[in-house]
């Protein structure tokens, strides 16, 4: 099982109920071919750059899943037949790039910390 994002695009007239079945139906494609849904996050309605298919905006959804490498190619044909789904790019995770973002977000919390520290400590006590 490999890491990967998944950027899905639905149609803009989505209302949040019918959003949130639209993208469990898409998500269920992935759970259905032997996948985990690690993480899903609703990035919320954008405009197109050029309208597509009549459409000029949509609702944009990332998703991190576990997926079998093998099967990508096969999660893609289904989606084309998943009408909810406008488009999807998927996109396999590099995880010594997580690893090093992980720890440059871990140094620059730590470096904020000090600065407060230091901060704190030059404040003189009236």
């Amino acid at each position: 099982m490999k890491k990967y994002d998944g950027l899905y695009i639905f149609a803009g007239q989505a209302k949040d109920d019918v959003l949130d079945a639209q993208i469990q139906k898409a998500l269920a494609e992935v759970t259905r071919l032997g996948g985990n849904v690690l993480t899903q996050e609703v990035l919320g309605k954008r405009d197109f750059a050029h309208p597509m298919h009549k459409r000029t905006n949509g609702v944009y959804v990332l998703v991190r899943f576990e997926f079998d490498p093998s099967k990508v190619s096969e999660l893609v044909n289904r989606y084309r037949l998943v009408e909810e789904v406008f488009r999807v790019q998927i996109l396999a995770v590099d995880e010594r790039r997580e690893a090093i973002l992980v720890k440059q977000a871990e140094a620059a919390a730590q470096r904020e910390a000090q600065k407060a520290a230091a901060a704190a400590a030059e404040v003189p006590a009236e």
